[in-house]
């Protein structure tokens, strides 16, 4: 469901800004029809919530779209058409040069920005406006007015996760030491170290024999190389500190009851018996942090999950994946994902919880962003390439404009590589969902 960067598409003679009266309730009428058609399908099949996540991918997926068109209308660059989805007209509107819309099929968005290339016909009258007689910077910053907003989204969605659901190791995966105590384990034949000593659900580890640590897991370490030792932990319940004394068991002499009870060991390891809140809250100012770092990290990953697979090795991969079940069923094993796969992951999302949705719809948003700067014809990443060799090019105040006509190759090249992957990605994702 990526942006496929279309700013071309003919124009077709429409109703001019003020439509007769019966045409507008028409446009209306089939975009509400529409749309409580799939609210009432989605609810009667118990698929809400998917629906909303749906909904909320197509949204950041037209966000794109309108940051070219912010962009485009900040340089005074004419812009004629913006339309959330493709194919049959639901509904639009005129203002001003342009027109706003939805259409039928969810797949997307585009906004048609004149004078793209070199090759596109236009009105004289238009041509001082046209994205190609600008400057060389605004042209870039129309190309990268969509891609930016992906940006954005992934922040507010990141921050939202961390202030308000809190992270559940997506990206924090070092749980705080101080989260809250939520489960207190006993022993097949007798309670706990930690039944003995008193602790709570709720109670909060301040220190442990009157050191501090930041993580559970550094707790837990020095937990575990103490068995059969007395250690005093500081805890803080309802506003109150206080020392506890447990003796610790060895667990590799005890059994833990319970579903959850951790795997049997050998060596001598020291046992407490408690489990912290594994999701990680913050407050603003982290958050704000956090939520940066988080872009950094998954942007990271995406150029080097991209960078895999448009590698020899990746290409090879994905092949080998179409031709295997057990090679696509392969916990390493990395691919795209179709939206028919889009929708089964956000399925599972929604039934974990928001934050594994907003982290979902971070983790797209920042993917669709990345993957629109890769330089391939018709991705936004071309035009700034483009641009870029345009402006080497252009000497002596003459500025050279690059024929359009010989990046047709590269602009099939490209639409084969997308479609192909889309494709592929399809196959895999159609296979998992009937075996």
């Amino acid at each position: 469901m990526t942006d496929t960067g279309e700013r071309v598409e003919p124009t077709v003679t429409h109703p001019g800004p003020f439509l007769p009266q019966d045409e507008r309730r028409g446009a209306y009428l089939r975009l509400l029809l529409v749309v409580g058609a799939v609210i009432l399908v989605s609810a009667l099949a118990g698929v809400g919530s998917t629906v909303l996540v749906v909904a909320a991918i197509v949204f950041i997926i037209a966000f794109h779209e309108f940051g070219h068109l912010m962009a485009a209308k900040a340089c005074r660059i004419k812009v004629t058409e913006y339309f959330v989805g493709f194919g049959p007209r639901l509904w639009s509107i005129h203002r001003g040069e342009t027109e706003y819309g939805v259409k039928l099929l969810p797949l997307g968005g585009y906004c048609r920005i004149v004078g793209m290339n070199s090759i596109e016909e236009v009105d004289p009258s238009d041509e001082a406006r046209t994205y190609r007689q600008h400057p060389v910077w605004q042209r870039i910053v129309v190309a990268l007015g969509g891609p930016a907003t992906h940006f954005v989204v992934a922040f507010v969605l990141l921050f939202a996760m961390f202030f308000f659901t809190g992270d559940d190791g997506n990206i924090i995966t070092n749980v705080p030491a101080s989260n809250p105590i939520v489960e207190i384990d006993g022993f097949s034949n007798g309670p706990s170290p930690a039944q003995v000593a008193g602790f709570h659900i709720g109670d909060r580890i301040v220190a442990v024999d009157g050191r501090r640590y930041s993580t559970f897991d550094q707790v837990s370490a020095v937990l575990k190389a103490s068995p059969d030792r007395q250690v005093n932990i500081e805890i803080e319940r309802q506003g109150r500190l206080l020392t506890l004394h447990p003796v610790l068991a060895d667990l590799s002499k005890v059994k833990v009851a319970g579903p959850d009870a951790p795997p049997a060991v050998t060596r001598p390891t020291g046992f407490l018996g408690i489990a912290v809140d594994p999701v990680t809250h913050l407050g603003f100012f982290a958050s704000v942090g956090h939520a940066v770092t988080g872009i950094g990290t998954l942007s990271v990953n995406t150029v080097h999950g991209l960078a895999y697979k448009f590698s020899p090795t990746g290409i090879s991969n994905t092949i080998h994946q179409v031709d295997s079940q057990k090679a696509a069923d392969s916990p390493s094993a990395q691919r795209f994902v179709s939206p028919v796969g889009i929708v089964r992951i956000a399925h599972q999302a929604t039934e974990i919880g928001l934050a594994e949705v907003l982290y979902l719809l971070a983790v797209i948003s920042v993917f669709v962003g990345l993957f629109n700067l890769v330089p391939i014809p018709p991705l936004d990443g071309s035009h700034v390439a483009v641009a870029l060799y345009e402006k080497a090019r252009s000497r002596g105040g003459r500025v050279h404009h690059l024929d359009a006509r010989k990046l047709m190759p590269l602009l099939y090249a490209g639409l084969v590589v997308i479609l192909a992957l889309g494709l592929s990605a399809l196959f895999l994702d159609l296979r998992d969902l009937l075996t």
